[in-house]
């Protein structure tokens, strides 16, 4: 069976390697256009059009599936689409090119979290179990009757980045086993059916820490805006970044956003918040690269108690 690859992140990479590894025709490419990244904003191709050109496969780089992309895409002849984190819209006429349509990976148990950020939702709200499923790809967000589906448990540890990297290699083998069951004949998609939730892409106040919520909420929006857009807050007006950071339920008296240091070979930092103190395990002050805290933390004037006389401002 001929198939066409639709795909843009790093995390859509080892799907297109295990379709080849598989057996499978991949015929051609469909990716977002080069992109200007850095800081001399440089145009470099998608991760799935460098690993494509290296694999030696036909590449249509595309923003937007327009009538003269349909064109292209038609003229691959491939007799189905898997698609994993594209970044665009397959309309309708795109649909109906391939005989046997576009088969979506997608990296959450629909129907819940149907969007952009299915597993940055997922560790935001707490959930324990996540997957991935594949589907259909019809007109509607994520809303195709499914072929096939995996879990994965969420440690507490886990971020978003953790994670998808997870998911991006047991869904490719799912997505492989998907397309053989189609051209075998001998898998049919079924509806989906449960509570529905949506996962809309976040944006950097979806980051931004209030340390009034509870600790563990904190950690959990914490872990899934890792990496992107990132997880921050502000320290003397300038935005401060974090990384990791553990539970610390023993510190109840300190108030939301109060630094706290407990002296010592290798300092803790501490942070109040509307529960029970967190630690800070990681953190990016601006202008900086990520670093311990720890090793941050000796550069702020502290009394012997541990007192920095700052704090994190989530204004």
């Amino acid at each position: 069976m001929r198939v066409l690859f639709a795909g843009t992140p790093q995390v859509a990479v080892p799907c297109l390697d295990q379709l080849i590894s598989d057996g499978l025709e991949v015929v051609a490419v469909l990716t977002r256009e080069d992109a200007p990244l850095g800081r001399k904003r440089v145009l470099t191709p998608s991760p799935v059009a460098a690993r494509a050109a290296d694999l030696g496969l036909p590449v249509i780089k595309a923003n937007r599936i327009d009538e003269d992309v349909i064109s292209a895409i038609a003229r691959t002849e491939a007799e189905i689409a898997a698609i994993v984190a594209y970044g665009g819209l397959v309309p309708p006429r795109a649909l109906e090119v391939p005989r046997h349509g576009w088969v979506n990976l997608h990296f959450s148990l629909l129907p819940a979290w149907r969007g952009a950020a299915p597993v940055q939702h997922a560790i935001i709200h707490g959930d324990d179990v996540t997957g991935a499923v594949t589907f259909r790809l019809e007109e509607g967000l994520d809303t195709g009757p499914v072929y096939g589906t995996l879990t994965e448990d969420i440690a507490p540890e886990d971020t978003a980045g953790a994670m998808l990297d997870r998911l991006s290699h047991s869904g490719s083998v799912l997505l492989s086993q998907t397309l053989h069951g189609i051209d075998a004949g001998r898998l049919s998609p079924v509806p989906q059916s449960g509570p529905v939730t949506l996962a809309p892409k976040l944006g950097l106040e979806d980051a931004h820490v209030h340390w009034a919520e509870p600790a563990l909420a904190i950690r959990r929006r914490i872990n899934g805006t890792t990496p992107e857009p990132g997880p921050w807050t502000l320290l003397d007006g300038k935005r401060f970044k974090l990384g990791a950071v553990g539970l610390e339920p023993s510190v109840t008296d300190l108030e939301p956003a109060v630094l706290r240091v407990l002296p010592g070979r290798t300092p803790r930092v501490l942070v109040g918040t509307g529960s029970h103190a967190l630690e800070l395990h990681q953190v990016q002050p601006a202008g900086k690269k990520m670093m311990k805290a720890s090793d941050w933390a000796r550069g702020l004037d502290i009394d012997d108690e541990g007192a920095t006389g700052k704090q994190v401002s989530f204004s």
